[in-house]
């Protein structure tokens, strides 16, 4: 029995793919869950893994153009099986699509009746790429498969002409086109930002126990596992644990209600060359220190590496954004839609406080929590603080 290999829809709001490379060749056997081809979104190029044990056969997928999710680029089938036809296709296999069935629909859905007239297929990548550049494309020629207009004939049709090109736009020079990544994060941030009813409770905390407990454990979780705890995997740990107390910081904002998740999946901030992606550490609530740092560790690897899986990144239910590391001392984070909050950490640093009335010196720490108005509220963010603060007050008693 023949099975479908699909543009996968790997991110929320993805319309389509590139095809980077193909792991397997025509004719090659493969199996379930092997790396079939590589694919890239806008967050990052990630592996794809073959739906099931067979023969890869009837390859159409093209490396290096942008392809729409849902679409078929290839079969698995049994040895000695020919794929199904163009025409026989769509009903005749079982597909291994997931989410992307219903996604490529809704991108097919608001496609104008215009692209029949037009006698050229337009990628959505393009088509919205052509609304942001105010491109006309009955105008651009298609350089895809079957002329089918991409991103890039938009990009290129975008471009000034050499012979219109005047000395004052040679001041070009010093702007900066955004990456893809760049312009994705753009688009989320100001989106969150627009429609994310934000606010923002700060509180300084004393990470005198914190640096103690750390100090204690660390060789030894390094000498077990081959792994250095860092504070970042602490606050992981101890922030998950704190969540399970205060559901709606650990919630989803949707248009028909508040989704309370039972699980604590912690996004990681990670700085990537072109911008930044939220690791996914997940059920950080009940993981241990050093499955918490070594998971952190290998995603970080992966991303800066432009090869993130599907799972590293996906069905975060908090964020973590560390920005201590590089001396910051406090800061506020754009909430990750459709999350309903975020955690902003500050450097650890010497600061005069009082201690019992007298002036005494401390390791002191700044937690900025950026909540979604509609699903907590500010007693409800002080109250996690509270907790949190404890935690870091004492995290043998909440990590042991």
């Amino acid at each position: 029995m023949a099975f479908s290999v699909v543009m996968p829809a790997l991110e929320m709001a993805q319309e389509t793919g590139k095809l980077i490379a193909w792991r397997k060749k025509e004719g090659d056997h493969v199996t379930k869950g092997e790396p079939l081809l590589e694919i890239e979104t806008d967050k990052a190029v990630m592996e794809v893994e073959a739906p099931a044990d067979g023969v890869i056969a009837g390859i159409t997928g093209v490396v290096g153009t942008d392809i729409p999710v849902g679409q078929t680029i290839a079969w698995i089938v049994a040895p000695g099986e020919t794929p199904p036809s163009e025409s026989e296709s769509s009903a005749s296999a079982p597909v291994a699509r997931g989410k992307t069935e219903s996604q490529a629909a809704r991108a097919a859905a608001n496609i104008p009746e215009s692209r029949a007239t037009q006698g050229a297929r337009i990628s959505p990548k393009a088509r919205r790429l052509a609304k942001e550049l105010g491109v006309d494309l009955a105008t651009v020629r298609g350089s895809g498969p079957g002329g089918e207009i991409l991103a890039s004939d938009v990009q290129a049709a975008a471009a000034p002409d050499a012979s219109t090109v005047t000395a004052a736009s040679a001041k070009a020079s010093s702007l900066e086109v955004p990456s893809t990544l760049g312009r994705i994060m753009a688009e989320r941030t100001t989106q969150s930002w627009t429609t994310v009813p934000h606010f923002f409770v700060t509180r300084e905390i004393d990470a005198t126990a914190l640096n103690a407990y750390r100090a204690k454990i660390v060789s030894d979780i390094e000498r077990e596992h081959s792994i250095r705890i860092t504070h970042t995997d602490l606050l992981v740990a101890l922030t998950a644990r704190a969540l399970l107390k205060h559901p709606r910081l650990n919630a989803s904002w949707t248009a028909e209600s508040i989704r309370f998740h039972d699980h604590v999946n912690m996004g990681v901030a990670i700085a990537v060359n072109d911008g930044v992606v939220a690791a996914v550490i997940p059920n950080a609530h009940v993981a241990s220190l050093a499955e918490i740092a070594t998971r952190r560790r290998d995603v970080a690897e992966r991303a800066r590496a432009g090869k993130l899986l599907p799972a590293d990144i996906a069905d975060a239910t908090f964020t973590i954004s560390n920005l201590g590391m590089y001396h910051v001392d406090q800061f506020t984070a754009i909430i990750t839609r459709p999350q309903a909050a975020i955690l902003a950490v500050g450097a650890i640093a010497d600061r005069v406080v009082a201690v019992s009335g007298k002036p005494a010196i401390r390791p002191m720490m700044t937690l900025t929590l950026s909540c979604d108005h509609r699903v907590a509220d500010g007693a409800r963010a002080a109250m996690f603080l509270n907790d949190l603060a404890d935690a870091v007050r004492d995290p043998q008693k909440w990590t042991g």
